[in-house]
């Protein structure tokens, strides 16, 4: 795998052990251009850095070593674990993103990204499962990579999950109850920031980060059939 080293600083003075990375989080960069990313995760001003920096002709740098910590995830959840940073790679994409102009991921950025994951899923072996996107952990607060982003394809390569269909019907269930399954289905899945049991002002962000995840033509936080019988196939194989 090709690459160019461009050493940041932007990294804790210590070293970690390399046993702790489970996870990939994958972001995109939100500034207008290359040069701008570099520049914001490079200054030791501000607590913003990522191990890999992909740009959309694919060339990919290497901002910190593997071994250092990266401040890429912030507050974040997922499963068991609270702020991501000590136990996963970081991997930004130049993408103007959703505060600016949006982009679609050229097939060249991709096929990079391709290459970086299944170097790190070996080495570390990392599962599939835990390769997610920033808003997956920080769904309150992040929308990236976001919905224009190719999670079905790169599952067939082992990058991240993805669902079968079901036909099932699960509307008939009363809405609370089907509230509390579903987010029964999200709390397996590895999702947080949400009361299992009761209504909460975060329910709507955390559906639309899962919507934005699994079901990108619709975002609209509501938990409607179709976005039901995703978060149940994936429970169920969690």
């Amino acid at each position: 795998m090709r690459l160019i080293k461009i050493n940041s600083l932007n990294t804790p003075k210590y070293k970690r052990n390399t046993k702790k990375i489970k996870y990939i989080v994958i972001h995109y960069t939100g500034m207008q251009s290359k040069r701008e990313s570099i520049k914001r995760l490079t200054d030791v001003r501000h607590e913003v850095s990522c191990h890999y920096l992909i740009d959309r002709k694919g060339i990919i740098a290497q901002m910190i070593d593997d071994h250092k910590v990266a401040w890429h995830a912030g507050k974040s959840k997922w499963k068991g674990l609270e702020n991501l940073n000590e136990h996963s790679i970081g991997i930004e994409l130049v993408n103007k993103g959703h505060s600016i102009n949006y982009e679609n991921f050229p097939n060249s950025q991709i096929k990079s990204l391709t290459k970086v994951c299944v170097f790190l899923k070996k080495k570390y072996k990392i599962k599939k499962n835990c390769i997610l996107g920033h808003s997956d952990i920080a769904p309150l607060r992040k929308k990236d990579p976001g919905e224009k982003f190719p999670w079905e394809k790169l599952s067939k390569k082992g990058i991240g999950i993805w669902y079968a269909s079901s036909n099932k019907n699960y509307l008939v269930l009363k809405e609370k109850k089907l509230r509390n399954l579903f987010f029964k289905n999200l709390y397996k899945i590895g999702y947080r920031y949400f009361n299992k049991k009761k209504k909460s002002k975060t329910d709507r962000l955390v559906v639309k980060a899962f919507q934005r995840r699994f079901l990108q033509s619709k975002i609209d936080g509501k938990i409607d059939e179709k976005t039901f019988n995703i978060s149940h196939f994936l429970a169920n194989k969690a």
